[in-house]
């Protein structure tokens, strides 16, 4: 597969100084050599040394090359924040492979677009997770799927023609395959690692492609930030195909010679006592995940005093969850911003004083450029709202197969983000809302439009926008507002929750309200004004509390 990037000779000349020129196996082989027996990865079924760690990366990638894995090759795997992740990722990062992680809630028309889009050549998904049947959903799909060649089971529950992912964990590859051959495979640090698929505004899901270079160089950035060294442990519940936790999750550790600590279903009792089990000194998050920690009962009967840093992500942090923080515990609440495309940009500082961390989603990393444009384009005034602008050294090299359309999505060299902001005259940056059409629940990115075009397939809806409406938890959940066409009975939830099932979309991209209207708001020309349909929901919601 041709992979058009926006890489040139200028564009690596300008960043090159400041892009690390490694691997995520240059950090692993790094950390192997210094800290051999340190514990690297732990999950709730097992725990690996470094030496343990790099053993099972080398036998895995020498079973990859084994089934016919090539260098440039895309394998996809749809796995919770469990160890066979990591391993995996590292032993194809180690054949020169790519890196295709799936979201687990993704189902059938998600996971059925991007396996097909990105012409994957394996597929490693669990037996099952939360009660969903994935390899059943793979026999659905793979005729979908020309490239496919190898599905992998995770798990005891394997049907015919899949494999077992234990056959590369347990078989001693090194006994029939020469491991010096992994030596013998270059890797260009600009070459295309990751194929990340995030929510699309437009439709179906983007494949954001990242290098290992511009995956690196945004890890490192949080060490100096946080001054982290390998005697920290990370503790991360955001799964591990989102760009958090996959860059910050999975990599992190590995870049400081540190501890990973891993939950796969988010369970704040239980993060508390991995905290005083195994000492965890720093953890990131989606926002509700800090109120979820903070307004435990029993908080104070836990000795979390080894926790330093929570990093706060996806909704501001209230005020008033900061204040509670700081009276019942001694860690600090730091905040930031980014995206699938260019990872964490910005963070707040850990000096920085409490106006700033409340107020504000921190400051750009070194060498990342953020800036505030009005509707001419113009530089706004401090605290002045507009269009949010980013370049640097950790942004994305292109949608996969979309390179025009990645191309429009700059501006004179400056990435548009899609989102609104103000700059205040020390930086840092405050999101005040989307240009794109996204949804945020809970940390997790709803695709509105994508959600809205498999509604209008419903032979009775006439026209469907979905909103956000505030939520005291999870910051917004979707309101699906629909017309019915002339004499059709108006939509229940219950039905429309069938009719999605039905399509195969993801549960927790759902509407979790549904409000039926004879017409909606609309300017001279017609166009549907989103921003009096949302006011219209919020004073229905209202009456109904």
């Amino acid at each position: 597969m041709n992979l058009e990037t926006i890489l040139n000779e200028g564009y690596i000349e300008k960043y090159q100084s400041i892009w690390p020129n490694r691997t995520i196996i240059d950090y692993l082989n790094d950390a192997i050599e210094k800290h051999p027996e340190k514990i690297a990865i732990i999950d709730k079924k097992s725990r690996y040394t470094y030496r343990e760690l790099g053993k099972l990366v080398d036998r895995v990638a020498l079973g990859l090359l084994e089934i016919g894995i090539e260098k440039g090759d895309v394998i996809s795997f749809q796995l919770p924040n469990w160890n066979e992740f990591i391993i995996l990722h590292y032993a194809v990062t180690k054949i020169g492979a790519i890196s295709n992680p799936l979201i687990p809630i993704y189902r059938d028309r998600e996971i059925g677009y991007t396996v097909g889009m990105a012409e994957s050549k394996m597929i490693v998904v669990p037996d099952g997770f939360r009660g969903f049947d994935y390899p059943a959903m793979v026999e659905r799909l793979i005729h979908q799927w020309p490239s496919m060649e190898h599905v992998y089971v995770v798990g005891d529950k394997v049907p015919n023609k899949m494999k077992p992912f234990s056959n590369l964990i347990d078989q001693p590859w090194e006994e029939r395959k020469d491991p010096a051959i992994l030596d013998k495979i270059t890797h260009d640090p600009n070459d295309v690692t990751e194929i990340i698929f995030t929510s699309g505004t437009t439709g179906n899901p983007k494949g954001v492609m990242h290098t290992h270079n511009t995956l690196c160089v945004s890890t490192n950035y949080w060490i100096d930030r946080l001054r982290l060294s390998s005697d920290d442990v990370m503790f991360m519940a955001s799964t591990f195909a989102h760009q958090t936790g996959f860059g910050y999750g999975v990599r992190l550790p590995t870049h400081i010679g540190g501890t990973g600590i891993y939950q796969d279903i988010w369970n704040p009792s239980e993060f508390l006592d991995l905290i005083e089990k195994e000492k965890i000194t720093f953890t990131a998050g989606a926002t509700p995940f800090l109120q979820d920690t903070i307004q435990l009962k029993n908080l104070d009967q836990y000795k979390i005093d080894s926790l330093r840093i929570f990093v706060a992500l996806g909704a501001p942090i209230p005020r008033n969850l900061v204040k509670e923080a700081t009276e019942k515990t001694s860690f600090k609440i730091l905040s930031g911003w980014g995206q699938t495309e260019d990872g964490l940009v910005t963070l707040t500082r850990l000096e920085d004083p409490e106006e700033k961390l409340i107020e504000t989603d921190g400051i750009p990393f070194p060498s990342m450029e953020l800036k505030v444009v009005d509707s001419e384009g113009k530089i706004c005034e401090p605290h002045e709202e507009g269009d949010l602008l980013a370049r640097g050294p950790s942004l994305f090299v292109g949608y996969l197969k979309r390179l025009q359309e990645t191309l429009s999505e700059y501006h004179d060299g400056w990435f548009i983000t899609g989102d609104r902001a103000t700059m205040d005259e020390d930086g840092y940056i405050r999101i005040c809302g989307r240009n794109k059409d996204i949804i945020i629940r809970g940390g997790e990115n709803i695709p509105v439009m994508y959600v809205e075009n498999v509604l209008y397939e419903h032979p009775d809806i006439a026209d469907v926008q979905i909103v956000a409406v505030p939520d005291p938890r999870l910051q917004e959940k979707a309101c699906a507002c629909i017309t019915m066409k002339p004499g059709k009975t108006p939509l229940t939830m219950e039905a429309m929750k069938e009719f999605l099932a039905e399509k195969g979309i993801a549960k927790q991209y759902w509407p979790e309200h549904l409000e039926i209207f004879e017409d909606f708001p609309r300017t001279m020309s017609g166009k549907i004004q989103k921003f009096l349909l949302r006011k219209m929901i919020d004073e229905k919601l209202k009456e109904k509390v």
